[in-house]
């Protein structure tokens, strides 16, 4: 039983900040990666940034130097910083992990239930 729950997510001036969080919790053996994904209204979901534990960060071009992605080992959480936010990325932001629960299983992916961020004047 694995858990994503996000955190973070509000209403924004274009411009403005918002620091999202996710905390992965359960039964977990080993984490491969965590990430974001976006889906914003009539739109697919697309990846915003994703983390290997392995040392591998990406983002998305439209969201390169105004995005950051981090994380906490200790509490298998990952962040990511949004600035210069624009109504453009007025979404659901979605938590991705790619995890292994246990010695023996596969690993498999999981979702959040997302959080809105909401970018407006």
């Amino acid at each position: 039983q694995v858990q994503l729950v996000e955190s973070g997510g509000g209403l924004v001036q274009p411009g403005g900040s918002l620091r999202l969080s996710c905390a992965a919790s359960g039964s977990i053996f080993r984490i491969n990666s965590m990430g974001w994904y976006r889906q914003a209204p009539e739109k697919e979901r697309e990846l915003v940034a994703h983390f290997t534990f392995g040392g591998t960060t990406s983002y998305a071009d439209n969201v390169k130097g105004r995005f950051t992605i981090s994380r906490d080992n200790a509490k298998n959480t990952v962040y990511l910083q949004m600035n210069s936010l624009k109504p453009e990325d007025t979404a659901v932001y979605y938590c991705h992990g790619f995890m292994q629960i246990n010695y023996g299983a596969a690993t498999r992916t999981y979702w959040g239930q997302g959080t809105q961020v909401t970018v407006s004047s």
